[in-house]
């Protein structure tokens, strides 16, 4: 279990100040239009396609008693925590990097945007991760599931 906490805070800490250069790059005034796609600043105040920015500065708090509520819940489930390590820890970092991004700048700190054949959302790194940490949630589920049942027919 050890070496799974140690992999975990590793992976959060290198994915968190990765993100975190990527938006001072940003910030600092970094940008470069393309054809389909553009790696421009702009700041989300709200979540997923600027949903809930109605609620401007309590969202953060929101958001921390969430990310808060996970991490207890991991601690006292030390077998999801086992199981799940590796997407907890991009979920985490991803969420703890946006957050921090709303006390520092206001906004989240968006870059990526997405304009070839259609418009996308502005996203950035901490939403990939974010989505890739919730994307090995579904494929270890499965192939948990796929394994008990292998295991229960014999």
């Amino acid at each position: 279990m050890l070496k799974k906490l140690t992999i975990a805070i590793v992976l959060f800490v290198s994915l968190f100040l990765i993100d975190q250069y990527i938006k001072f790059l940003f910030v600092n005034g970094f940008e470069q239009k393309g054809e389909c796609i553009s790696l421009i600043l702009v700041y989300n105040y709200g979540v997923a396609f600027s949903m809930f920015a109605f609620l401007a500065e309590n969202l953060k708090y929101i958001q921390i008693g969430i990310m808060l509520s996970a991490i207890v819940y991991l601690i006292f489930n030390k077998e999801i925590f086992s199981l799940y390590h590796i997407p907890a820890a991009l979920i985490l970092a991803g969420g703890v990097s946006n957050i921090f991004d709303r006390f520092i700048h206001g906004g989240v700190v968006d870059y990526i945007y997405w304009h070839c054949g259609f418009e996308f959302a502005v996203f950035n790194f901490a939403d990939v991760i974010i989505n890739i940490g919730v994307g090995l949630i579904l494929l270890i589920s499965y192939l948990d599931n796929k394994k008990r049942k292998r295991l229960q027919t014999k």
